[in-house]
């Protein structure tokens, strides 16, 4: 006799007191709790870039600080710069992992950028740079050599708005994209100390957080030492990696010392941790009704074995192992599991499909469904295990008498 014979003649005997209603009961709430889930995690996933201040050279965990200017300090002459007690203070903090030092360019630059034929922009310059670790660049595209001055620039995106809507448009020039721009001509005069040189340039990045002009670190060191004799001054602007940007200690710290935080980027990160809160809270609610209704198939399994304890010890007594007196109530739960699944998944692209058209006037494309899909799977996985587990447990205790 196979194997399917005997499994419909066991479920024949035992399907008589399955109760639908118990059982819809945990489809439901099984249901709503995992597509409140699978729905928090893809709408976190497709809103996220929106509060996040992402690049690919600087990463979301730095800040860049300066001191606020005020009108008397202004008058009176104040550079705004950091001493090293100031910095030691900075790095003190437990929420600092460590400062960075702008160093400006203490001699005379002039640019020249070759815009389309017979077309040139020309202007005075200024550099800065920091320290390399604070970069993330392909090493290969950033660096100096003196034997072999080129010198590798990212450069505000405020610049290029600048020129393009600005500049470019009143002088009948051609407009410059961000991936074009590493392809035009760009010709440095460095001058100072009796010292006057022409290095050919190249843009390698366009920053929205950093207002300036960045070159190595490398190139600066030595620039400074041969176009300028004096003593390089005091930073104006810090650099500082913290542990967590939207920590509302950091805040408070800069608004003590009187500190600007370039940028929107701590607004940026307390509203991105505000949403991340939020989002858990929904996951948290979601996770609690699986669980419960985890619980109530588990409760409508116990109830049914135990209204047919008399024929599963029956059927063991004739010799069908537990495994087989087992399998009828495993094979309901995994359909059943499987089954809120894929419905959990469909009203998770619904409800997408629905708030994607009220939040893509934000510029928001989305993101694809695969991790909150995975997410689905891991969470039935693990409800479905526990039930089988809870399940062959019974049916072994029924077997051992106990």
């Amino acid at each position: 006799m196979s194997n399917e014979h005997h499994h419909n003649i066991i479920w024949k005997l035992l399907r008589q007191h399955i109760s639908t209603s118990q059982l819809a009961g945990f489809a439901i709430a099984n249901l709503i709790g995992l597509s409140i889930v699978l729905l928090a995690v893809q709408f976190y996933r497709d809103v996220r870039p929106v509060f996040s201040d992402e690049e690919s050279f600087i990463r979301k965990d730095y800040l860049i600080v300066t001191r606020t200017v005020t009108g008397a300090g202004a008058m009176m002459g104040n550079k705004g710069e950091f001493g090293e007690a100031d910095i030691a203070d900075l790095e003190a903090q437990p929420w600092c992992r460590q400062v960075g030092r702008f160093t400006s360019s203490d001699f005379a630059v002039d640019a020249r950028l070759g815009v389309g034929s017979g077309h040139a922009m020309h202007s005075q310059f200024f550099f800065e740079s920091i320290p390399d670790e604070f970069i993330d660049v392909d090493p290969e595209q950033w660096g100096f050599d003196p034997a072999n001055p080129e010198v590798p620039v990212i450069i505000s995106r405020d610049y290029l708005s600048l020129y393009n809507f600005g500049f470019a448009a009143t002088q009948g020039m051609p407009r410059i994209s961000e991936g074009q721009a590493g392809m035009i001509p760009l010709q440095f005069t460095l001058s100072g100390n009796g010292q006057r040189d022409v290095v050919p340039g190249r843009i390698v990045g366009f920053s929205s957080r950093l207002n300036t002009v960045i070159v190595p670190e490398e190139f600066m060191s030595w620039a400074n030492a041969r176009y300028n004799a004096g003593v390089t001054p005091q930073p104006q602007r810090l650099i500082v990696e913290v542990s967590k940007p939207g920590d509302v200690k950091i805040e408070q710290y800069m608004t003590d010392h009187h500190l600007d935080v370039a940028g929107d980027k701590m607004s940026s990160s307390k509203a991105n941790r505000f949403l991340t809160v939020i989002i858990s809270l929904v996951i948290a609610v979601g996770i609690v009704i699986s669980l419960l209704s985890f619980f109530v198939l588990l409760l409508s399994i116990y109830l049914l074995l135990q209204k047919n304890t008399r024929k599963l010890q029956d059927l063991l007594l004739l010799g069908y192992s537990p495994a087989q007196v087992s399998k009828p109530y495993i094979r309901l739960v995994v359909l059943l599991n499987a089954a809120v699944l894929l419905l959990a998944i469909g009203l998770m692209l619904v409800g997408r499909a629905a708030y994607m058209g009220m939040i893509s006037s934000f510029g928001v494309n989305g993101t694809g469904v695969a991790v909150a899909v995975l997410v689905g799977i891991i969470i039935m996985a693990a409800i479905t295990l526990g039930n089988v587990i809870a399940i062959r447990r019974k049916v072994a205790s029924l077997w051992s008498g106990d």
